[in-house]
């Protein structure tokens, strides 16, 4: 009898003393926030994103994708720059271009990975064309591509490639000190 509980107690034991050999990169408890939920977006809803009524926030919002480089490269930027501005007045969105299919893999874990927590959209359409030029009509769908709104919803800043992060904060800085 006393050998049957033995395993039992071994598991319980681990159990407890697991966490403290995680390794450095591992989150434990009291970690910070998870990653946010991914939502798939057709037009329609895009359009609905990118909506601003006349007494809104300026609004920033960044298109991107797993699979782009650049995109991986700048986001830690875009992150800083959200908890940075996010208080001051900023709503900030990003919308992913990765497939429908890694809207809860890649997706989430590059989020989670990167510490971000703005609300993510993944464009779900069959021919993303016509969200591309909805959005501007000067881009050609290269990513990342970002773009700041005014309160009334008017492009104030737009940049394609890898955000310059001094150019993006002068143009918030410039949005916001005009509300």
């Amino acid at each position: 009898m006393k050998y049957r509980t033995l395993p039992l107690l071994l598991l319980a034991v681990l159990g407890l003393i697991w966490p403290a050999f995680a390794t450095p990169g591992q989150k434990r408890s009291g970690a910070a926030e998870a990653a946010p939920i991914v939502k798939p977006v057709d037009l329609d809803g895009l359009k609905k994103v990118l909506s601003r009524s006349p007494s809104s926030r300026p609004l920033l919002v960044n298109f991107w994708a797993t699979w782009c480089d650049g995109c991986r490269e700048e986001f830690p930027d875009l992150v800083k720059i959200d908890q940075d501005y996010r208080s001051r007045g900023l709503d900030f969105v990003t919308v992913s271009l990765d497939d429908l299919a890694d809207m809860k893999t890649a997706v989430p874990a590059f989020l989670h990975q990167v510490n971000a927590t703005m609300p993510v959209y993944l464009l779900n359409v069959s021919d993303p064309e016509p969200a591309i030029r909805y959005v501007d009509g000067d881009w050609g769908g290269a990513l990342p591509a970002t773009f700041l709104y005014d309160p009334q919803g008017k492009v104030v800043f737009k940049h394609f490639g890898a955000i310059k992060p001094p150019e993006l904060r002068a143009a918030i800085d410039k949005v916001i000190g005009a509300q």
